[in-house]
């Protein structure tokens, strides 16, 4: 095969969060000159959808069929026992992958995944639905919704892997990722270098924990004083001016649930002006990995024949909530945010002490000219950028394309560029229908007009459905973001749901409702959608969760009551632990060397964000638990002499005092120091997961002030007990409910 009739390279780099207006070619101020020159030598779409949420736009970009339709109608966290929600890819809609693979194409993947349903992201599998289950041949990243970039939990391949670096290294996640991509590509071509291959890229940035080095923030030191609303309406002017918005679109009004930047006082706007400079020096440090990959791909003289499609996966997101957050995992935890708390942690806004998030008043700005955000699926949720760069084929560099796209159209896309025909049958099973259609013939000419399709949303109980010039979307509010649910206006019911009407060919942004005036089209758009619904799997609407939660997939292979954990082994991950939060007992068979005084870590779990960990200090018991930045510490009063000991805590639910529990230390049978429990216990310590070191810590410190990872236990540990038999027996034992499984799900994607 000649060079000029070799099928391309294609890369797809999908970001997190980030909403329409983010990106410089986009209309931003935000630094984003690598990505900006892809779209100046490539193309912009500025009316590609995608599903308003994580794993189920990652699931339609790598099948080309719609969310519900290939199981993936929520997150993979919640995996529910009906068609469209069990988190698991059906054998008849093979992945895109798999089909390159089979074609022979090389298949990497390098980033985030979070399309393994929970309860298989333990070390023990299995492994199908983990990357190389679904036809990629290597992968390095995590399994996850999120991970903290300065120490994540890593996989490599089907194992677990620990990080090249660590925190005091200067590690960052964005720039490991993006070394792995380009030693894998340098690996491929150098052993095989007329082999096509296809780069699965998926990023954590722009998703929170929004961590990123200092300087990368200080860049933007006072550039968002004036607000949200100001840099709302100059982002709009230059979207305009960029032809990225059409003329005569509205700009809607600040919503009343949003701040007036006006009102707010010195502190306040300093505490959120600052929120959004972490974010846009997240952003830039983003972008410039990704310059570092095409920067790689012309200087090795592959980019003019390769195909990148850089997107998001949805809206930007509001789950920071009106004030931000400090520490996402605090949601979870169902402790409150303030904005005194967020004031006090400005200085390390951003740093390994933070979990952040910022406020939704960003979001709101972020999706310019669009409504609402992340989860709806109103535009601000569901319309997010696309840039298509491949010089060989592109003959209009810089272009916008304004016609319909979704993510279900880039598998074909991808499969038509590679001169793939998309099978009907794979491992003897026939192959669903897809319901996307190839972008190619729009990439190729500008006056190439794709038929308008009817495409249906679903999120959470937000509807919508696009069909021809029309778009209804309903006024549904979802669960789980307490902030929404409290001042966001409209229907908690479906059956008052209200559908709004918006005729898109001179509406571009959902800002005129004309539902009173075409009550027919509205009726007609309302039966398409349940059409669609029941086509795709939607059903049941349970936007609490309730009845689904009822219908969860059970583990295989449930977390014991009791288990012993020795050292040696990788970090036990959570979802292999015991259910905590109703109480437990933790017990370490360790010896003190004679002539020492104890010292180490006897096991641990996260990390100062959210966690605990069990460890001697100047030869002293102590127990730290992190709940989600509030730190319960207890400490024995007497060294541990020299010698085999049982030591360890035990942790009271409900404290006999009446309090709302308790931690004791435990010495050889004794109980030697109790603290009281500082405030709720978390549901779940970490999103993105840690696991249970044994003998020593990893990545950043649960008790920062105390020790530093990885402070090996120094003398002999025989194992770890974790056992909680005994909450068991008296009816405290840890109960699932469906709020703080939602609570949990969203605050992992």
């Amino acid at each position: 095969m000649t060079s000029s009739r070799r099928p391309p390279d294609v890369v797809v780099i999908v970001l997190d969060d980030l909403g329409f207006a983010q990106l410089g070619c986009y209309g931003s101020d935000m630094a984003t000159p690598h990505m900006d020159r892809l779209a100046t030598d490539g193309l912009r779409f500025n009316r590609f959808h995608v599903t308003a949420m994580c794993s189920p736009t990652r699931a339609s970009v790598l099948t080309g069929r719609n969310h519900h339709a290939v199981g993936m109608g929520f997150l993979v966290d919640l995996p529910i026992a009906h068609p469209g929600y069990t988190a698991r890819l059906p054998k008849s809609a093979a992945p895109l992958p798999r089909l390159l693979r089979d074609a022979g194409y090389s298949t990497l993947a390098v980033g985030k995944w979070h399309l393994t349903p929970r309860w298989e992201r333990t070390a023990s599998g299995p492994f199908d639905r983990w990357p190389l289950g679904y036809g990629f041949e290597r992968f390095y990243g995590f399994l996850q919704g999120d991970t903290n970039h300065y120490a994540p939990q890593l996989v490599r391949d089907n194992h677990y892997t620990e990080p090249p670096a660590g925190p005091d290294d200067g590690y960052h996640l964005s720039e490991d990722l993006a070394d792995s991509a380009i030693r894998m590509i340098l690996d491929q071509k150098q052993a095989t270098p007329d082999k096509p291959y296809f780069l699965y890229f998926p990023l954590g940035a722009t998703h929170a924990p929004h961590h990123v080095p200092r300087a990368w923030s200080e860049s933007y030191r006072g550039r968002y004083d004036q607000g949200w609303e100001r840099w709302r309406e100059e982002t709009f002017a230059r979207q305009t001016a960029l032809g990225v918005v059409p003329e005569g679109t509205a700009l809607s009004p600040r919503p009343p649930w949003i701040q007036d930047w006006r009102s707010l006082d010195g502190d306040e706007r300093r505490v959120f002006a600052r929120m959004q400079e972490v974010f846009a020096g997240f952003l830039t440090h983003t972008d410039a990995q990704i310059g570092r990959l095409a920067d790689f791909l012309r200087r090795t003289g592959r980019l003019d024949n390769t195909l990148v499609l850089v997107l998001s996966d949805n809206g930007a997101s509001a789950e920071g909530g009106s004030l931000g957050t400090l520490n996402e995992h605090r949601f979870t935890a169902r402790s409150g945010d303030s904005a005194a708390r967020n004031l006090a942690a400005l200085d390390d806004w951003g740093g390994p002490a933070t979990y952040p998030h910022y406020a939704w008043g960003w979001a709101w700005a972020g999706n310019t000219p669009l409504r609402l955000w992340k989860r709806y699926t109103w535009l601000g949720g569901t319309r997010a950028p696309l840039i298509a760069h491949w010089p060989r084929r592109v003959r209009d560099a810089g272009a916008v394309r304004s016609g319909f796209a979704h993510a279900v159209d880039l598998m074909p896309t991808i499969l038509d560029a590679c001169g793939v025909r998309a099978p009907t049958e794979v491992d003897g099973v026939p192959q669903q229908p897809v319901d996307g259609r190839s972008l190619l013939p729009v990439i190729d000419d500008a006056r190439h007009q794709l038929p308008s399709p009817t495409q249906y949303f679903e999120m959470l109980g937000s509807r919508s459905l696009v069909h021809g010039e029309w778009k209804a979307t309903t006024d549904h509010v979802s669960r789980g973001v307490a902030d929404e649910e409290r001042l966001l206006p409209g229907s908690r019911d479906f059956a008052a749901d209200r559908w709004s009407l918006f005729r898109l060919a001179d509406d571009f942004a959902e800002a005129r409702d004309v539902a009173d005036q075409h009550p027919d089209v509205v009726r007609k758009l309302a039966a398409l959608w349940d059409e669609e619904a029941v086509r795709n799997g939607v059903l049941p609407l349970d936007d609490r969760m309730q009845e689904r939660l009822t219908a969860m997939v059970p583990p295989a292979w449930p977390p014991p009551a009791r288990a012993a954990y020795v050292p040696g082994g990788t970090p036990v991950h959570d979802e292999a632990l015991p259910l905590l939060f109703g109480g437990f007992t933790l017990t370490a068979d360790a010896e003190v060397p004679d002539g020492t005084a104890a010292s180490g870590v006897l096991c641990a779990l996260g990390d100062l964000n959210g966690g605990f960990v069990l460890y001697a200090r100047e030869g002293r018991l102590a127990f730290a638990c992190s709940r989600a930045g509030d730190l319960d510490r207890v400490v024995a009063g007497e060294p541990l002499a020299a010698g085999r000991h049982q030591v360890g805590v035990r942790f009271d639910a409900e404290h006999r005092e009446g309090g709302s529990g308790a931690f004791t230390l435990r010495v050889d049978g004794e109980d030697v120091a109790t603290v009281p429990l500082g405030g709720p216990f978390p549901y779940t310590f970490q999103h993105g997961g840690t696991g249970l070191c044994v003998g020593h810590d990893r990545g950043l410190p649960v008790d920062a002030g105390h020790y530093r990872p990885p402070f090996p236990w120094r003398g002999t540990l025989h194992e770890v007990v974790v056992d909680t038999t005994a909450a068991r027996v008296e009816g405290k034992a840890a109960k699932r409910s469906a709020e703080d499984e939602v609570r949990a799900a969203l605050h992992s994607d």
